[in-house]
C-alpha cells in the first residue's frame, strides 16, 4: 500500500512537471491573452502567485473587470477603492480593449476616486467602457464629467445610472453601440447624442425616461432596441421616428399608455416581447393593451419578420378571438423578457 501510494505521488509529481514545462513554452503574449478572459481583474492578479515568470504578466492585460461586492451594511466597501487604486498604479498606462467598472457609492469622496479611474481608462485609449455605478444611499445618478463625451477612442459604450449633464458638445466619432440604463433623457440631448455619435449602428435604451418622442434620422443607426420605460406618468405616450433603422426591439416592462410608430418604412425585423402594466386599480387595463398592440401591429405589416415574446402573444390571442388577423410575417416566440 506504501509502495503504491507513492508510485501515485510520482505520477502526479510527473504530470504537474509535464503541464508547467507545456506552459513554460507558451509566448507572454499568449499568457497575457489567457490571463485576459479571467471574469474579473482580481481573478488576473492572483496568477502573478503561480511563478516568477507571472508575477507581472498580469499588468500587460488589455482589459480590466473591477466588480464591487454587495454588502447591504457597506455599500462604498473601503477595500474595493483601496484595490482598484492599487491595481491601475501598478498596471501603468498601457493601451486598453476593455473597461468595465461596477461600484457602489454615496459620498463625494467615492466620485472623486470613480471621475479618476474613468480618466485613466479614456488616458489608455479604452475602446469598449462599461460603467455601472449606483448611488444606494442618496439616490444620485453619477455626473459624467465633460471629458467622456469628448472621445475619439470609443467603440461601444454602456452608462448605468450616470447623469447626461455635458458642459460642452458631445462628440464620440468611432462609437458604433450605445446602451444607456436609467438615464434621464430629453429631445434634444439625445438629438446631441445622435449628431455627435456619427458612426453609431446600435442604440439601446434601457429603462430611461424624460422623453417622450425618438427622431432617429441617422442613416448609420440601424439597431433600436427599446427596454422597458418606467416614470411617474402612465399617461405617457411614446413616438418613435426612425426610418431609416432595420431592426426594432421593443422589450420589458413598458409603464406607459402607448408606444406609437410615426415612420419605420426601413424595418426589416422587428421583435415585441414586452410586458404593459398601468398602475390603475392594480390591474393592467386589457383594452390598452389590444389598443397599443393593434397600433404597432399595423404599422409593422411591411416588415419581413415580426416576432412576438410571450405576453404579446397573449394579447394577439384575444384580438384574434375578436375577428382582428395576425399577420402572416408573424412568429410567436415562448419565451419571457429576461428583466434587467
Amino acid at each position: 500500500m506504501e509502495e503504491e501510494g507513492q508510485n501515485q505521488a510520482l505520477k502526479r509529481i510527473r504530470f504537474e512537471e509535464e503541464d508547467e514545462d507545456r506552459t513554460s513554452k507558451l509566448a507572454d503574449s499568449l499568457l497575457v491573452e489567457i490571463i485576459s478572459r479571467l471574469p474579473t481583474t482580481k481573478d488576473a492578479i492572483r496568477t502573478a502567485a503561480l511563478s516568477k515568470r507571472w508575477k507581472h504578466l498580469w499588468t500587460a492585460v488589455t482589459s480590466l473587470v473591477f466588480l464591487h461586492p454587495y454588502d447591504s451594511n457597506h455599500y462604498a466597501n473601503p477595500s474595493f477603492f483601496s484595490h482598484v487604486n492599487k491595481t491601475l498604479t501598478q498596471r501603468g498606462q498601457s493601451k486598453l480593449n476593455k473597461f468595465r467598472l461596477h461600484t457602489y457609492y454615496h459620498d463625494h469622496l467615492h466620485e472623486s476616486h470613480i471621475n479618476d479611474w474613468i480618466r485613466y481608462a479614456v488616458h489608455c485609449n479604452v475602446e469598449d467602457l462599461h460603467l455601472s455605478l449606483r448611488d444606494h444611499v442618496r439616490g444620485f445618478a453619477f455626473p459624467l464629467d465633460q471629458f467622456v463625451f469628448i472621445n475619439s477612442c470609443l467603440t461601444n459604450l454602456t452608462l448605468l445610472a450616470c447623469a447626461f449633464n455635458p458642459t460642452g458638445v458631445i462628440s464620440w466619432k468611432s462609437l458604433r453601440k450605445l446602451c444607456i440604463v436609467y438615464g434621464n433623457l430629453d429631445e434634444d440631448l439625445i438629438g446631441n447624442i445622435l449628431s455627435g455619435s456619427p458612426v453609431l449602428e446600435t442604440l439601446v435604451l434601457k429603462h430611461c425616461y424624460g422623453y417622450r418622442r425618438l427622431d432617429i434620422t441617422s442613416k448609420s443607426l440601424k439597431n433600436l432596441v427599446f427596454t422597458g420605460y418606467m416614470h411617474n406618468y402612465t399617461t405617457d405616450i411614446i413616438e418613435i421616428n426612425a426610418p431609416n433603422i432595420l431592426s426594432l426591439k421593443i422589450q420589458s416592462v413598458l409603464v406607459l399608455r402607448k408606444i406609437l410608430l410615426l415612420n419605420v418604412s426601413s424595418l426589416v425585423e422587428a421583435h415585441l416581447d414586452y410586458t404593459k402594466r398601468i398602475h390603475h386599480f392594480g390591474k393592467p387595463a386589457e383594452e390598452a393593451e389590444e389598443e397599443m398592440l393593434t397600433g404597432l401591429i399595423l404599422n409593422l405589416l411591411h416588415v419581413k419578420n415580426l416576432k412576438f415574446g410571450t405576453f404579446c402573444s397573449k394579447v394577439v390571442d384575444r384580438l384574434k378571438a375578436k375577428g382582428f388577423l395576425s399577420p402572416s410575417n408573424l412568429k410567436v416566440l415562448n419565451v419571457i423578457s429576461s428583466p434587467l
